[in-house]
């Protein structure tokens, strides 16, 4: 029973000792799940953030949240076999590799889609989009939308939905000057109805005027250029089965999107963040920063 204490007692030392001297490298400054961040790296996030982001804590907080963030979606991408590397020196090495294959193939004639040359803040937010649509491709089985669960997001927002598949009908009455309601009643039951589909882009304001109302009510007065616009609402039909059938792919995506974000989120939170909080603090007062 002591030689089982013991043992338990020595891996545990190692392992902290060996979290000490990985943080205590002159050229790291954090460890995510045992993988190194460098101070390149963390510098480089600083700049970067510094220009594109604000907030009221401090920059190197914000950094620190950003980098676990992104460096679980590589570590996810390397599980996956989408990377080989995580490290942000061989990010630096492939942008220079991307950047002369690009030069080649304008040299060559050939189309390149994109920059013909990337800055390393535009690679780096190149590739962590590319690994984030090709990480949500490769986790599709793992993160399964159901039919049920697209019926259920259809139904929660079945309004919203359903807007390009609603028929309005209603009448307008168009006065040089407002009028009262009784007298816009009277008026509006002699006039013939008039229909829009709520698919038409031309009508977006008078969709918006309609979609407001239930039916048999008049709207409020829309003043216009020398004239006031009075509209009734007098009926309105929605054909579900289409708007389910239109929109259900593009539910589907959406809830693939949240699961995705999800999982990443769990993985994010759960990963072993260590940070050498005495080298970030020397780096932001070297940068000036706080």
């Amino acid at each position: 029973m002591k030689r089982w204490a013991f043992l338990v007692a020595a891996v545990v030392v190692a392992a902290l000792v060996t979290g000490v001297i990985l943080l205590n490298r002159p050229d790291r400054v954090a460890t995510l799940n045992g993988h190194p961040i460098t101070q390149d790296e963390l510098v480089f996030h600083m700049d970067r953030l510094e220009r594109t982001t604000s907030g009221d804590s401090p920059l190197s907080d914000r950094v620190l949240d950003e980098i676990k963030h992104d460096k679980t979606l590589w570590l996810l991408a390397q599980e996956q076999g989408l990377v080989d590397s995580v490290d942000h020196a061989d990010l630096l090495a492939s942008l220079d590799e991307e950047n002369k294959r690009r030069a080649r193939t304008a040299a060559e004639g050939g189309v390149v889609h994109g920059l013909v040359e990337f800055g390393a803040e535009e690679y780096y937010a190149h590739r962590l989009a590319e690994l984030t649509t090709a990480l949500r491709q490769a986790l599709s089985d793992q993160l399964p939308v159901t039919d049920a669960e697209v019926r259920a997001a259809f139904d929660a927002d079945k309004a919203q939905w359903s807007a390009n598949a609603t028929v309005y009908t209603y009448r307008e009455l168009v006065v040089p000057e407002a009028l009262d309601l009784e007298v816009v009643a009277s008026r509006l039951a002699t006039l013939a109805t008039v229909t829009v589909r709520g698919e038409s882009r031309h009508d977006q304001d008078l969709l918006a005027v309609l979609s407001a109302l239930g039916p048999g009510q008049i709207s409020a007065p829309v003043i216009g250029a020398g004239q006031v616009t009075y509209y009734e609402l007098t009926g309105r039909t929605v054909d579900e089965r289409a708007a389910f059938a239109t929109y259900a792919s593009r539910i589907r995506q959406s809830l693939v999107e949240e699961k995705f974000q999800q999982f990443l989120q769990r993985r994010v939170d759960g990963g072993d963040f260590r940070v050498d909080t005495t080298a970030v603090e020397t780096i932001n007062a070297e940068d000036g920063n706080g």
